[in-house]
């Protein structure tokens, strides 16, 4: 009895290993796809460098790699975080199942749109361009809307009291250090 029950167990693990590595593969093909549209988006803006008063200057070029790959590294990271803990990925139509308040979540409510914009006017800076710096203004402008208009209503029905609670605890948007250490879901 114990053989089969072994078999059993092994074959669930093997099913939750295919499941997790189709998941990861699904967000990997999204965040992809979302990265290529807002950098098909600034490189078809860049043209409009000249009319903006010419390249941004150049001292903070560096500045600007380093804030691009740390954006590009923590977008990273809560895709990880969505699937490993979420069950879901980072797209809308195919969210995470469970409420993930552990990792960068614990500090800011939206680290994942904080890299992505971070990334974006991180690349402008390198990039010394003024059309992909009011791109990520305007990204960052119209992910503040999605997240007041829909996230955060969707998240409150969906999770409830725990969503709240943690809406109290966490920032939206400014980082801060956990305020305890049972950051609560995920």
């Amino acid at each position: 009895m114990t053989h089969f029950g072994a078999d059993r167990t092994t074959a669930n693990n093997h099913g939750a290993a295919v499941t997790t590595l189709l998941l990861a593969l699904r967000a990997a093909l999204y965040m992809s796809g979302f990265v290529f549209l807002w950098g098909w988006l600034a490189v078809t803006l860049r043209p409009w460098d000249p009319a903006l008063g010419g390249p941004l200057p150049a001292w903070p070029q560096v500045a600007g790699a380093v804030v691009a790959v740390g954006g590009a590294a923590l977008a990273l990271v809560c895709g990880g975080y969505f699937v490993a803990r979420g069950r879901g990925t980072p797209a809308p139509f195919d969210a995470p199942r469970e409420f993930v308040a552990t990792g960068p979540y614990r500090w800011v409510r939206n680290p994942m749109y904080v890299g992505g914009l971070a990334l974006l006017a991180g690349a402008a800076l390198w990039l010394r361009s003024p059309a992909m710096l009011l791109l990520a203004a305007a990204a960052g402008v119209l992910v503040h809307l999605f997240v007041l208009f829909y996230e955060e209503p969707t998240l409150r029905r969906l999770f409830g009291t725990t969503y709240e609670a943690y809406t109290r605890r966490v920032h939206r948007w400014l980082p801060r250090p956990p305020r305890d250490t049972a950051a609560g879901g995920g």
